[in-house]
């Protein structure tokens, strides 16, 4: 059985000051690699909910979803929750870290940022990267 937590670091003002914490990217969610058969094993472990699935039947996500998250957790410079989106433009990262990429390009203050959405639990992150680093998706 595998088990993957993607944490992102972010600065929380407490009362006495800053302090750098590392959260779950997708707060409610551990993804796991198991065989159908070992479903039960995982059910059984303590605040585990359910398995993320239709119809009674778990779902699972598509593995180029789970190493674009890894590839930008070891690529990325910043890289953090976002909320879900569905539109947007497409874009790939043509050259860089991130490059092979696919995503929705967004702008934020003066930053350009890749929109990375796992369509299966709605939930999306986003990374900073260069514009001129960017081609429209196929």
């Amino acid at each position: 059985m595998e088990a993957f937590l993607p944490l992102y670091e972010t600065v929380h003002r407490w009362k006495n000051g800053l302090a750098r914490v590392r959260l779950p990217l997708f707060p409610g969610y551990v993804f796991v690699r198991i065989a159908l058969a070992d479903r039960l094993q995982v059910l059984e472990v303590p605040s585990v909910v359910r398995l993320v699935g239709f119809c009674g039947q778990p779902a699972p996500l598509p593995e180029a979803d789970i190493e674009a998250i890894r590839l930008c957790l070891e690529r990325g410079p910043r890289f953090e929750p976002h909320p879900y989106l569905q539109a947007g433009q497409g874009v790939r990262v043509a050259r860089g870290p991130l490059e092979g990429l696919e995503g929705t390009v967004i702008r934020r203050k003066s930053h350009t940022r890749l929109v990375i959405s796992l369509h299966l639990i709605m939930r999306s992150v986003a990374v900073e990267v260069e514009e001129t680093d960017l081609e429209p998706a196929n």
